[in-house]
């Protein structure tokens, strides 16, 4: 993993010293392994390493290759043997992931993008040609901004330089909130600011003086098809594709963190990562584990607990992980007395609404964890629910998919099975499948509407990204169970690049369930391997038997979920007081501040409101006026710096710990 930054003033004069200075300070506790740079004319380009894997540790960045591009990779490149084969006059075993994709850029220019498989983001200066590109991966794992006028051009792994250096305030993009507010996350080629936006994933950028385009390099394709013969080819290729995930990204020269939350996706990636260490093929020595859970309900249901399925990982494994008991974690927040204050702290700039967790215990534990055992690289589980299957089965997909194709003799025969199996009749399975060709937004939950205080502009504005959850299934085309894939793959990619790069503690998340070609055999497999009659997830456990333990593959899903009380939310509404008068988020003609407030005071008498949007639009407020302190967003109001007493309250709107990942506790804590 690395931190790019690049300045392009068109007219040739170089960026100001002091600028560079303030952009390199910036970017410095990202990259603390190296600190280079290139110089030519108007272009200054900035490059700091975190060492991952032993070939990085040999790199020299920026990269110039031998027509004179400039580029620098921030990156894991996976297929390294296949294009050393092809590449082979220029690249060899000991070649650096730079210097490969160099080659390959000398080779094939821009289409070599779509032959570089793994987590990435580059950029290439083409001194030549004027022209700079910009280029992700598949996924978007890596970050990369980008901001240009018809002066200069500027691009950054992170978000603060274009933001605080620009020497400008920002319009707060109207489409990014928006996506805040629905039940997935922006769009992954938005940030909040209007003039700064993201490369989008399996896409490049190229940019000259006056011209910009961007372009989809590679993507998946909804004609191929996998079909065998029998159920064991299925099974086995399935573990092929996994286990290869799994060891492209045990890549490391140090230990690998993996978090083992005790459900299917983790479990199986900590399972096939000792079967591969066992064997001696993996680049990392050793895998440790990080887990949570929460035993304050184990006297009504002990099978909410999750230290259960934990234990039996750990069983198979021999070796324990590291534990947080989120029961004890409370119990200390409460006899501590820890005083509430904002999670958007004066002097840590925030460039997005996801807040800091650095307060709260849990956080604490788990960069305690990282540092003191000297990870650089955590696996993560998230991504893998929807492509395996997860969820309660239902028919819809498999039904829609033999609809749209005319097949209604096999239609007529599933439409059967899964009616008897899961005790429902024929008519309303079917209508259930039809309807989704009709509209996305029947049968919408009420929750996951638009917030009633809401600015009316704003949701007439914003209607089609407050509801893109719910499109309609097209009846031709791709089949819709490829559709409902990729629209799945968007809600992941958008987590990605809402899940903001981090310094405290700096490390490397990587999704074994995002590998491009995993990803490719399960779109490409039938509906009814995935999900069987009444089974979930019925590909995987099949495959897995033997890998994981046999307790996990029969979980059945959890029936008991804790309720937070209404007495506990009621105390931790800030007041009418606490807000003032004047509210920021009025102001940028996101909310109706009326409305608004007076949901906020029945949430403080314990009415029953929409406390998701509650806490998001409180959380906005308070991310506004912390724009404000730093004089990148302007509106009337303009608090004072040091003693804001709107920029307190923040540790009391968090949503209730969740389980999945660290990443996900991150998101879910505004």
């Amino acid at each position: 993993m690395s931190v790019q930054f690049g300045i392009w003033n068109f007219e040739g004069q170089p960026p100001a010293p002091e600028y560079i200075e303030k952009v390199s300070a910036t970017l410095a506790p990202y990259g603390p392994d190296s600190n280079e740079s290139y110089s030519e004319g108007g272009v200054r380009i900035l490059y700091r390493a975190f060492h991952t894997t032993k070939e990085s540790r040999r790199e020299k960045q920026p990269c110039i290759s031998p027509s004179g591009a400039v580029i620098t990779w921030d990156g894991r490149l996976d297929n390294r043997t296949d294009l050393i084969s092809v590449l082979r006059d220029s690249s060899t075993v000991n070649s650096t992931d730079v210097d490969i994709v160099a080659a390959a850029y000398e080779k094939w220019g821009t289409n070599c993008f779509a032959k570089l498989i793994g987590d990435w983001a580059l950029s290439v200066w083409n001194p030549r040609e004027r022209v700079v590109l910009l280029a992700k991966d598949h996924i978007g794992t890596k970050h990369l901004y980008y901001s240009f006028d018809d002066k200069q051009l500027t691009w950054s792994t992170i978000l603060d330089p274009l933001v605080l250096f620009a020497g400008k305030t920002f319009e707060i993009c109207e489409e990014y909130i928006a996506g805040w507010f629905a039940i997935t996350f922006p769009s992954a080629h938005l940030t909040p600011y209007v003039g700064i936006r993201t490369v989008p994933p399996s896409s490049s950028l190229r940019i000259r003086r006056g011209q910009h385009a961007v372009y989809k390099y590679w993507d998946f394709d909804p004609s191929k098809r996998i079909c065998y013969r029998t159920d064991a080819e299925y099974e086995e290729h399935f573990r092929t594709a996994l286990a290869t995930a799994v060891q492209r990204r045990l890549r490391s020269d140090r230990p690998v963190l993996a978090e083992l939350s005790g459900g299917m996706d983790s479990s199986s990636i900590v399972c096939v990562a000792d079967t591969i260490i066992g064997r001696d093929d993996a680049a990392c020595s050793r895998l440790d584990t990080i887990s949570w859970f929460d035993d304050s309900y184990d006297h009504l249901e002990p099978d909410s607990n999750e230290l259960h399925w934990i234990t039996k990982v750990e069983e198979k494994r021999g070796r324990s992980g590291f534990h947080i008991n989120f029961r004890e974690l409370k119990a200390k927040a409460v006899s501590s007395q820890i005083s509430s204050r904002s999670e958007f702290e004066i002097n840590r700039f925030a460039p997005t609404p996801l807040a800091s967790p650095r307060q709260s215990e849990f956080f604490k534990q788990c960069a305690m964890h990282i540092v003191s055992h000297g990870h650089r690289v955590v696996l993560s589980g998230i991504g893998g629910d929807e492509p395996t299957g997860a969820g309660l089965p239902t028919p819809a997909l498999e039904l829609q998919d033999l609809l749209a194709r005319g097949r209604f003799s096999m239609l007529a025969r599933q439409l059967n099975a899964w009616a008897a199996k899961i005790r429902k009749s024929r008519l309303p399975l079917l209508w259930e499948t039809a309807r989704g060709f009709f509209s996305g937004r029947l049968g919408v939950p009420k929750e996951i509407c638009p917030a009633p205080w809401l600015h009316p502009g704003f949701i007439h504005r914003n209607r089609a990204t407050l509801g893109s959850h719910f499109s309609r299934v097209k009846l031709f085309g791709p089949l819709p169970s490829f559709q409902n894939n990729i629209n799945r793959l968007e809600d992941l990619r958008n987590f990605v690049e809402y899940c903001a790069l981090r310094a405290d503690p700096l490390y490397e998340t990587r999704y074994p369930y995002g590998d491009r070609n995993l990803l490719e055999f399960l779109y490409a497999i039938p509906r009814q391997q995935i999900v069987g009659v009444g089974r979930r997830r019925y590909l995987m456990r099949r495959a897995l038997v033997g890998i994981v333990p046999d307790e996990l593959l029969n979980r059945r899903l959890k029936g008991f979920v804790p309720q937070t009380t209404l007495t506990d939310d009621a105390t931790q509404w800030p007041s009418l007081v606490e807000l003032g008068q004047h509210l920021a988020s009025s102001s940028a003609g996101i909310i109706d501040s009326n409305r608004f407030l007076e949901v906020l005071e029945r949430a403080r008498r314990n009415e029953d409101v929409p406390t998701r949007s509650l806490k998001r639009t409180v959380t906005l407020e308070f991310w506004l006026r912390h724009l404000a302190t730093h004089r990148v967003f302007t509106n009337s109001m303009a608090p004072k710096r040091p003693h804001d007493s709107s920029t307190h309250e923040a540790q009391e709107i968090r949503e209730p710990i969740k389980s999945k990942s660290f990443a996900s506790y991150v998101r879910d804590c505004c």
